[in-house]
């Protein structure tokens, strides 16, 4: 891969993460007049339904796929992780917790990965690993430090939930297009699909048919189809070039994005205790993926 053929990966990340950031401000708008999993549901059941609208016209659908029944169920897996579960619960937590504390909270996805990876695959975390490990649970506790209301914990238990079923997705996504089988506009449209059609039943059976008003579909529009449809296009095609553990670095900076957009469109403001601890998380986490660049690259994808 040539350094401009990079270059324009990492920019093309970098707008993925601004228009993620974005949605944050219009989800938290988009809440106060509709439930959360309806809200989830019909943005990523619109968005799935246009990418296979287009895949239909650029006939990429018209090829059969040679996938065989464990590649299917990879891929539903990855689905309901990435959207059902991730995207899903993302909504959730908004309505519980202020943007900048919702995107806090899923800044520790990369150390879920490395303690699962400690638990499950017998991968010992190293010194620099460790010491990124406790650095951001210091900046946890230090942004924790003003009481939670027990709503509050409740929401935190869900984002981080989140943040499991993202890594969970980002690792299985990096997998496919490793092997190449499926082509990124395939892979983007199908777990999109499995994920829309579960979040969709889900938020039937748990809500009901859900509603809102002109401004609230206008919002579901944008999202549907530029901060979904084309932002997860574009990053599951990164991920051709990009590394799982590189993209989970470009993501850390939306925490900054979204302090920044949620101080000035929401008004939620940082106090200086909560300043610190996103400087801890951030430095923590990035010690953390630093050193899997070094040793662990090829297991972690």
């Amino acid at each position: 891969m040539s350094k401009n053929q990079r270059l324009q990966s990492l920019l093309e990340a970098l707008l993925v993460t601004f228009l993620w950031s974005s949605s944050y401000v219009l989800i938290k708008v988009g809440l106060h007049g509709m439930s959360p999993l309806g809200f989830a549901a019909i943005r990523y059941s619109l968005a799935s339904v246009t990418l296979f609208t287009m895949g239909m016209m650029r006939q990429v659908h018209g090829e059969g796929l040679k996938l065989n029944s464990q590649e299917w169920l990879r891929l539903f897996v990855a689905g309901v992780a990435g959207y059902a579960v991730a995207q899903g619960l993302q909504f959730v937590g908004l309505y519980y917790l202020p943007a900048v504390t919702t995107t806090f909270l899923l800044n520790f996805t990369p150390l879920f990965v490395l303690l699962l990876g400690a638990l499950f695959l017998g991968e010992t975390p190293t010194k620099i690993q460790a010491t990124g490990l406790a650095i951001a649970l210091m900046g946890a506790y230090v942004y924790f430090l003003t009481p939670i209301l027990a709503s509050e914990v409740v929401g935190v238990l869900i984002v981080l939930a989140s943040g499991l079923g993202w890594a969970v997705y980002m690792i299985m996504v990096r997998g496919f297009q490793r092997v190449g089988k499926i082509g990124t506009f395939r892979l983007t449209t199908i777990t999109m699909g499995f994920g829309a059609a579960i979040l969709l039943v889900s938020a039937l059976v748990l809500e009901g048919l859900p509603s809102t008003d002109l401004s609230g579909f206008l919002i579901i529009v944008w999202l549907s189809l530029v901060n979904t449809a084309f932002a997860f296009y574009l990053w599951n095609h990164t991920l051709r070039s990009l590394k799982a553990y590189e993209l989970s670095m470009l993501q850390n900076t939306m925490l900054i994005q979204i302090a920044l957009l949620a101080s000035i469109f929401l008004g939620e403001q940082l106090t200086t205790n909560k300043i610190l601890g996103i400087i801890l998380v951030l430095t923590g986490v990035t010690l953390v993926q630093i050193r899997v660049n070094r040793r662990s690259t090829p297991k972690s994808t």
